[in-house]
């Protein structure tokens, strides 16, 4: 059940027409949002009796962000994101994430939500269904995919320079940016994560998927990285970045690009896979069914 009925992607674009129509009217910048300005002003303006009225940084332990209701005798909600975090980014999607907790889900949590670091990172609506619309509405108020798909085509193959300027513009990490991406790229492509040597979670681009590209990391036992990876470690490249080629049998039967980046923010290592798109023989029907 959602505040008003309304889906993440409709409140996103409620926001999104109000930033449009402001930055055109006023000859302003439009990119990073300022979300803890519209945070503060929409909800005074949707909601004056049930506003967010404080949005600070605090000593977090174990969490990104929270959304809190104000104490007793107070009225209105206040977001909290983790002051140890150095990466504005971060920072800047947390504050989104928890702007859509309360958009979202504050009648049906009236004590309040906290979110730690996997409920950031994750998009996978099996990982948890508030979560979930809370990454999607972020997703969309940051990165609306017009925008998005003018600064990398759809077609193009990217490097994670290309991402990097994405992450910069709309100020939010690296990761979110590749979620992003992947999210509308017509290549075969493939974001994994991974710690320690095993893959945490994975994510597939939609031909990547229907081609049988794709890693089951749910109620599964640990996926350990190819030895033969820049993930793994065990090799280097000064191209890492850009994207080394892998011969077949390292990640999957045919041959692929990967980048790599090894994250200190997360504490764990994030990959992006690419191969070359409508390979013969490679489209499993009942794989897409499972």
């Amino acid at each position: 059940m959602t505040t008003d009925k309304m889906t993440p992607q409709k409140w996103a674009f409620q926001l999104t027409h109000i930033l449009n129509a402001y930055a055109y009217a006023n000859e302003h910048e439009r990119f990073p949002v300022n979300v803890k300005a519209i945070a503060k002003d929409f909800s005074h303006h949707k909601y004056p009796d049930d506003p967010i009225t404080k949005v600070k940084g605090a000593s977090f332990p174990r969490f990104d962000g929270g959304l809190f209701k104000a104490p007793a005798g107070k009225t209105g909600w206040g977001i909290i994101y983790n002051n140890s975090m150095q990466s504005k980014g971060r920072i800047n999607y947390t504050l989104a994430h928890e702007l859509g907790h309360y958009l979202l889900h504050r009648m049906d949590y009236p004590n309040g939500i906290e979110c730690g670091e996997q409920d950031m990172v994750r998009w996978d609506s099996a990982f948890g269904q508030i979560e979930h619309e809370a990454n999607v509405f972020a997703a969309n108020l940051l990165m609306p995919l017009d925008d998005y798909r003018k600064q990398i085509d759809p077609k193009t193959v990217i490097d994670l320079d290309m991402i990097g300027h994405c992450a910069d513009r709309y100020e939010v990490s690296l990761i979110a940016a590749v979620l992003r991406w992947i999210e509308y790229t017509e290549r075969r492509a493939v974001l994994v994560v991974s710690r320690d040597g095993f893959i945490l979670w994975a994510r597939s681009s939609k031909a990547a998927f229907r081609s049988g590209i794709f890693f089951k990391t749910s109620n599964r036992p640990p996926i350990p990285i190819p030895a033969g990876s820049l993930a793994s470690g065990r090799i280097t490249s000064e191209n890492q970045r850009q994207g080394i080629e892998l011969p077949p049998g390292t990640w999957f039967e045919e041959s692929c690009a990967e980048m790599v980046v090894f994250s200190e923010l997360y504490d764990f290592t994030i990959s992006v896979l690419q191969l070359e798109n409508n390979p013969a023989g490679y489209y499993r029907k009942q794989d897409e069914e499972d």
